[in-house]
């Protein structure tokens, strides 16, 4: 996702794989600084008295921790945070689930969920979408002594995720010869780490975090460009889609996303600037 903003310290994100949901728990703010006044809006939360994120671990620099319950900052998170502080609710309660299943619509009883999540038309029928807060490209990440190439990469094994857009753009698009599809993140990259695929595609962002946090193992070659942008899912028809959307649209007016974005999500690329990484055609 170009223009992006995304991704920071997660531990072992390369080991830890989150499918179904997995784990849920209940935190305050954690380290994020607030901003705006407590309770300017209201909604009937799907859960009384508690903001409910869905999120898909591992998530580097959106949600920095390795479980829900030891989430304490990050992009994503500290942006969930401030939406429940102008709503006047003091607990945050994170939910981890398959990607798949949040872009289906499969989870219940949750306020918004938070995944780095492209917005199409298919997912429109199923779930409903926020304010954009992201725009995005595709990043491409190899093991670190491996030789992929723009031009090499269509004839080789390419990695991707369940449930995100890289799948079709794989497999129509680039028309990738052999396409491997992982059920989480965390395999994902460790599939590339092991030479298991010569590259792996996803968000660029979330590239560029796993291959900081690989200890040298991974490397970035590549990204294309997608026009895509990132946006929270809601559940279909839910009340409480204009109160959240007015929050996020105040973030974002008001500078607390830049603030988020400088905190969280440049530290977590290792110095590498996303401009810096080459764009490949496809």
């Amino acid at each position: 996702m170009n223009k992006i903003l995304k991704t920071a310290l997660l531990a072992s994100a390369l080991a830890f794989a989150g499918t179904g949901i997995a784990s849920a728990e209940t935190v305050g703010y954690g380290k994020c600084e607030l901003t705006g006044k407590k309770g300017s809006h209201s909604i009937n939360p799907a859960v009384p008295g508690q903001f409910t994120v869905i999120i898909n671990l591992p998530a580097v620099g959106q949600f920095n921790g390795d479980t829900p319950d030891t989430v304490r900052d990050g992009y994503e998170f500290c942006m969930a945070v401030n939406i429940a502080h102008r709503l006047g609710l003091d607990k945050v309660k994170l939910v981890n689930a398959s990607f798949d299943s949040i872009v289906a619509g499969q989870n219940k009883d949750f306020d918004i969920a938070l995944a780095l999540i492209s917005v199409t038309e298919p997912r429109k029928k199923v779930v409903d979408f926020s304010t954009v807060y992201m725009e995005s490209s595709y990043g491409v990440a190899t093991k670190a002594d491996a030789n992929v190439t723009e031009a090499s990469l269509k004839s080789g094994r390419v990695g991707v995720q369940a449930g995100t857009t890289l799948v079709p753009f794989a497999q129509e698009t680039l028309k990738a010869s052999k396409v491997d599809v992982y059920d989480d993140t965390a395999s994902m990259f460790t599939a590339a780490a092991a030479g298991k695929v010569d590259a792996v595609m996803t968000d660029l962002s979330i590239v560029l975090g796993q291959v900081a946090n690989s200890k040298g193992r991974l490397k970035v070659v590549g990204q294309y460009s997608s026009g895509g942008q990132t946006a929270g899912i809601y559940p279909k028809g839910t009340a409480s889609k204009p109160v959240i959307d007015k929050i996020i649209q105040e973030l974002k007016d008001d500078g607390t996303l830049k603030k988020l974005e400088a905190a969280y999500l440049l530290p977590s690329w290792g110095g590498v600037s996303p401009d810096s990484i080459p764009t490949w055609k496809h």
